[in-house]
């Protein structure tokens, strides 16, 4: 009688399940829940999700995977955007979500170490009576863990760096289970390649993070936000451009156009804005320097028909403006009952910001496709979010062209694909596009020589 021989990844479940036990699954729900982060390629489920706490077991979940061949996608809060944590070849989901220790707070060297499923609000928590904060914030209730995979960024960047800026070091399991440490406590070294970086912005394809050395800030004395309308587009981009060049140190300087406002509006319940192009920002220092930074970027606001500006410095208006910023996907994809979107990434030099938005919005109401912008302006990047029908298929295939319009209108202009989101399925296509053959040969050497076997994310960065 023919027998059916057991596949690989039969083997390497049953082995997980005898140090993992129940933290194995194998059920149709959780596999589910781990098939897609929040992109819109269609979802794929892995075979088993295993739910790892420490190290050890990230080295051996990986080692018997490499043994059998089998592919594992490490998953953290799954907010991703570019299909990063979709098991395109199926195998074990690595969820790391459980490793939220917080294991060294060194107040006078302001760092600390950290495991992979810590939240920045977490860990924002813990460190506030202590005078000191994380600042990357990109705006989901995602894992730092995710945002190092990711080379992640957010609203802070424009003062306080991405999250490439702000790690010091990492603990990361290779692909055969190899355990290996990068970087140190040390504010600057020259001492050899920087792995850390190479591993910063990876996605997950040469390794798994397990522990992550932060550096820290200190909590300013005063925190000022302030919200201002425009006439148009154009006009709000200019008063970007200006401050920058400026060196006004602002530490966030957010945009949003009059279809996103109008979502916030109607999301968020922002009743003081009108739907019209708006900039949120806020200033950081000493109470009389925030006071200083506010007043010269009104001014500046002034000369480019910026109206409204309102300031304020207590916490609870500045949250409740911060929520609402980083609601903004959720109002936008809520704005049209039904719709979902394509969310671009698109980064350019600041000289040529305006033509880059302008363009991407009147490129969008060419097509008749409703978009949303918002955009961390004060380095150049936005992301503007195409809604579409899901129940019909020539209208999402109308919104990915557009998409490409806008990516191939950045790429002109001398920008990137993607400012902070990664390239994971969504983008690529346009990778050897931004960057040539010849360096898209290396970055695949680089990938072979981490991960021999191709177990590690497969299917993503690259197409084969």
């Amino acid at each position: 009688m023919n027998t059916i021989p057991p596949r690989p990844v039969d083997a390497v479940i049953a082995s997980l399940r005898e140090f993992l036990g129940e933290r194995v699954s194998t059920t149709q729900a959780v596999r589910e829940q781990h098939s897609r982060g929040e992109d819109q390629t269609p979802p794929t489920l892995p075979d088993a999700v295993a739910f790892v706490e420490t190290t050890e077991e990230v080295s051996r979940a990986l080692a018997l995977c490499h043994q059998h061949g089998v592919p594992l996608v490490a998953f953290g809060a799954g907010t991703s955007l570019e299909g990063h944590v979709n098991p395109v070849r199926r195998g074990i989901s690595l969820d790391l979500s459980r490793m939220t220790n917080i294991l060294e707070v060194n107040a006078e060297d302001m760092d600390c170490l950290i495991e992979p499923g810590v939240t920045r609000q977490q860990l924002n928590d813990h460190l506030r009576d202590q005078g000191m904060f994380f600042p990357v914030d990109p705006g989901s209730h995602c894992t730092i863990g995710g945002m190092c995979a990711t080379r992640a960024s957010g609203t802070n960047a424009v003062r306080y760096g991405t999250i490439r800026e702000n790690v010091l070091g990492l603990e990361v399991v290779l692909a055969d289970g190899r355990v290996i440490h990068t970087g140190g406590r040390a504010r600057k070294a020259a001492n050899g390649y920087d792995l850390t970086r190479l591993l910063i912005g990876s996605e997950g394809t040469l390794g798994v993070i397990t522990r992550v050395r932060l550096r820290l800030h200190g909590i300013p004395e005063a925190m000022s936000s302030a919200v201002c309308q425009f006439p148009d587009l154009a006009a709000a981009v200019n008063t970007v451009i200006v401050t920058m060049q400026s060196g006004i140190p602002v530490a966030r300087i957010e945009l949003l156009d009059a279809d996103q406002v109008a979502a916030c509006v109607k999301y968020s319940k922002l009743e003081n804005l009108q739907p019209s192009p708006t900039l949120f920002l806020e200033f950081h220092g000493t109470p009389a320097a925030v006071k200083e930074q506010a007043e010269a970027v009104e001014a500046i606001a002034a000369d480019h028909g910026g109206e409204g500006f309102a300031w304020a410095t207590d916490a609870e208006s500045r949250n409740k403006l911060w929520k609402a910023r980083h609601d903004a996907y959720w109002a936008a994809i809520n704005l049209i009952p039904g719709y979902r979107g394509i969310t671009t990434d698109v980064c350019v030099p600041i000289s040529h910001l305006a033509e880059a938005i302008v363009g991407s919005k009147q490129e969008a109401l060419a097509s008749g496709l409703t978009t949303c912008i918002v955009g961390h302006v004060g380095d150049g990047n936005f992301h503007q979010v195409i809604l579409f029908d899901p129940n019909d298929a020539a209208g999402l295939e109308k919104a990915w062209e557009l998409d490409r319009k806008i990516v191939a209108r950045g790429l002109a202009l001398g920008g990137t694909c993607s400012g902070e989101h990664g390239i994971g399925l969504g983008k690529r296509e346009f990778l050897e596009v931004e960057h040539g053959a010849e360096a898209l040969a290396v970055m695949r050497g680089i990938k072979q020589q981490f991960d021999p076997k191709g177990i590690l994310n497969p299917g993503k960065m690259f197409r084969n």
